[in-house]
């Protein structure tokens, strides 16, 4: 079988596609052929060894997958051979079969399409344990999103909105800000990309306060990092939740008076770990994620998919950060 390795610390363009055997699941495994992987930003982090996790090489990254079950090891109950299921695995995924413990799969919902199923995990999933364990969020509450056009801003607009928020999507260009609208963003704020200096920062501030309204964002979900977070943290609302997503653009310099000012929290959300911590609670909110879809209120967005061979280049498209909504790599 094939599959896109690393073999060197690097960009993805050192990424190499391998002939490797297949594998066979052990117990309480089972073997999947994979049909989608979705791209992600720890894909970008991982192959230059910038991720919390650094897996032993050679390796495929990918961390999301879809597909249908191939072989199924000892011990492995409530699943069969031909079962279509989609699983978040860490790394591996940007294989043509890839062995899955089954405690991180789940069943594909009638009707969705792999590339959809693919999308669903890493991002939604990031998204409603931020906003509800970490965001405490409820009805009429007011969320800045930064970042809101890629594929974990789209779902945290369309899981505010699903959660009777107000939404306010900070995006980098007018077209992104399209994106977001249709998504069901209430206001858009278009950021630049160019380094701001003191003023064009005091600007940006000021256009998320007059568009967050006169109480601020009750939640600021970051997704974006660098330059760009000490403008959304002085729009935030009294007692509000600053919530750390990634970094793309950076890894920001907090002036922690404003926490004091505002009497803020600024909290993480790392997603693999809560769901590695916590499984109960990560299964009960995959339930409630393929609920909302069913009722209509969330639908990944799959802006683009690539073949096996060009998943380099949907990995350095995200890393430029020039993808609107999921990238996904497609195995057929």
């Amino acid at each position: 079988m094939k599959a896109l390795r690393t073999h060197e610390v690097g960009g993805p363009e050192t990424l190499t596609l391998d002939e490797v055997e297949v594998p066979s699941p052990g117990k309480g495994e089972v073997l999947i052929d994979v049909k989608a992987c979705a791209i992600n930003y720890p894909d970008t982090l991982m192959i230059r060894d910038l991720y919390q996790f650094k897996p032993e090489r050679p390796y495929s990254p990918g961390g999301e997958i879809a597909g249908v079950i191939e072989a199924i090891g000892e011990g492995v109950e409530g699943y069969s051979v031909g079962d279509t299921v989609m699983a978040g695995i860490g790394n591996g995924g940007l294989a043509e079969k890839v062995v899955v413990p089954a405690g991180r799969m789940f069943p594909v919902p009638e009707g969705v399409p792999f590339e959809k199923a693919a999308s669903l995990l890493m991002t939604y999933g990031t998204t409603i344990h931020g906003l509800k364990d970490r965001g405490h969020i409820k009805e009429g509450d007011t969320v800045l999103i930064l970042g809101a056009a890629g594929g974990v801003g789209l779902s945290a607009i369309e899981l505010s909105k699903a959660f009777g928020a107000r939404v306010v999507a900070a995006v980098s260009s007018e077209a992104k800000g399209e994106v977001a609208k249709k998504a069901g963003a209430d206001e858009v704020v278009i950021y630049p990309r160019e380094e701001m200096d003191k003023a064009a920062s005091k600007e940006l501030a000021n256009a998320f306060k007059a568009a967050c309204g006169p109480n601020g964002a009750n939640i600021v979900y970051d997704i974006v990092g660098g330059q760009y977070s000490e403008p959304a943290l002085r729009s935030i609302a009294w007692e509000g939740r600053f919530l750390v997503v990634g970094f793309p653009a950076g890894i920001a310099k907090m002036p922690l008076n404003l926490t004091l000012l505002k009497s803020c929290d600024i909290c993480g959300v790392f997603w693999g770990a809560f769901t590695a911590r916590e499984p109960e609670k990560f299964v009960a909110q995959v339930k409630e994620l393929f609920e909302l879809m069913k009722a209509g209120k969330i639908d990944p967005l799959v802006s683009e998919t690539f073949p096996l061979e060009r998943a380099g280049e949907a990995i350095a498209k995200l890393e430029s950060r020039e993808a609107v909504g999921k990238l996904v790599v497609t195995m057929d």
